[in-house]
């Protein structure tokens, strides 16, 4: 493909509406001999990638000539100390595949070029599109395989791991950014992941989400447990929020979680904690062959959807009779949990809204669980801690979800604002 030049008049200044007119007259251009010429608009050696190439070099002769002060050939570089020294040929991987670039080089070898960095062998796009990849699942042999297939680049297994260890140094600094002074709820859920440690054994990876009190969701951090969880675990975790600037927690939501609920006191001494119900529902449902879950689902929300505890009480009474002799396991389970269910049945309906909404907590879930499966087990905890916080990172691309949470939160903010007069105080954080 030949050069373009477009002409400007001598000593004028060209107009916005004459650059415009100007790049969609070089892109036509552009496209007509690529047409001409029989090129393809992608793959290797395509208009795409030529067109890379040339901003690429022209990017990086403008660099040079401001590094050096003057233009190329101009008479005002002679005996100025440094000059042009030829270039070397670079391959870098783009978007739209590898493509070769000349980088110039000075006699002085000062000259440190910023588009095309010095051992720079990945725009950051590529980086980006291996850390999106990543996040949704794929695995290192995978991505690999598609930036081959695509793009026709050759990318190692060892050099997307490098890329995706970039996330580490921006994970810590997120494990440790400031929080609120008071959330709304908190739940608190976890993820079984297999790391492979001497040998493979199954490790929970604990992820506390929040509710803010502009109606966000917020990720607070993620800790990776070692099956040694109690008081003094959870303790830890808890005081880590505080530490970073967490004063009062309303209520907090979790699965029946040994030590917490003792934690929590000893933290937040006035939080109430609530049991999950849509884990209640999720655990009732292991204890009964797959045909026989649409019917338990139906027969306990009269239960979880009671006006107050004393109707709970009696609607679980009612399911007791009938299913109590088929399924001994579920009533025990509900027995047993009953002390940290009925809280939440004394609040508005709103709030309860919040508390068992099975998109606040398992929209999240369902997005690490897919990360985690396409890897089957990791060979150590950083790695397993890697891959959810990519994936929670990849979370509501849009801010769709975002914005829907905003839209729906000014009725429960109203009955926080009511049960837990003094406490929320949105203006504040």
């Amino acid at each position: 493909m030949s050069d373009t030049t477009i002409e400007q008049i001598p000593g004028s200044e060209p107009t916005a509406e004459a650059v415009a007119a100007s790049d969609e007259q070089l892109v036509a251009m552009l496209v007509d001999r690529a047409r001409s010429e029989g090129l393809r608009l992608t793959g290797e050696g395509g208009l795409l990638q030529q067109l890379t190439k040339r901003v690429l070099e022209s990017a990086l002769e403008g660099e040079i000539t401001d590094h050096l002060g003057y233009d190329k050939h101009d008479a005002e570089g002679r005996g100025s100390g440094n000059s042009r020294n030829g270039t070397r040929a670079k391959t870098v991987l783009t978007d739209v595949g590898p493509v070769e670039v000349k980088v110039p080089r000075d006699v002085a070898a000062t000259f440190e070029p910023a588009i095309v960095k010095k051992r720079q062998r990945r725009l950051s796009g590529v980086d980006e599109m291996v850390l999106s990849l990543s996040a949704k699942g794929l695995t290192h042999g995978e991505i690999s395989a598609h930036l081959a297939e695509v793009y026709g680049a050759s990318v190692s297994k060892a050099t997307i791991s490098t890329i995706t260890d970039k996330v580490m140094d921006g994970m810590a600094e997120w494990s440790n950014r400031p929080l609120d002074r008071v959330y709304p709820v908190l739940f608190v859920d976890a993820i079984n992941v297999k790391i492979r440690d001497g040998q493979v054994a199954s490790r929970p990876i604990y992820v506390v989400m929040a509710v803010t009190a502009e109606g966000h969701r917020d990720i607070l951090g993620i800790w990776a447990g070692d099956g040694g969880e109690g008081a003094k675990y959870w303790l830890s975790v808890l005081t880590d929020l505080k530490n970073r600037g967490v004063d009062d927690v309303l209520m907090l939501v979790c699965d029946g979680l040994k030590g917490l609920p003792e934690a929590v006191e000893a933290v937040w001494p006035r939080t109430i904690v609530q049991t999950c119900v849509v884990h209640l529902l999720r655990n009732s449902f292991r204890h009964a062959a797959r045909q026989g879950w649409d019917k338990i689902a139906k027969a306990l929300k009269p239960a979880y959807t009671a006006p107050n505890e004393a109707a709970a009480t009696e609607r679980f009474s009612e399911f007791q009779e009938t299913w109590g002799k088929k399924y001994p396991a579920v009533i025990r389970l509900w027995e047993n949990a009953w002390a940290e269910f009925v809280p939440f049945l004394s609040f508005d309906v709103e709030i309860r809204k919040v508390i068992c909404s099975t998109n606040a907590i398992e929209s999240v879930n369902a997005r690490i669980r897919k990360a985690v499966r396409a890897r089957g087990h990791f060979p150590n905890e950083a790695a397993a801690l890697k891959c959810v916080y990519m994936a929670l990172m990849s979370l509501d691309p849009t801010g769709k979800g975002r914005k829907r949470w905003t839209m729906r939160w000014k009725a429960p903010l109203n009955a926080f604002q009511i049960a837990f007069e003094g406490r929320l105080t949105p203006a504040a954080n």
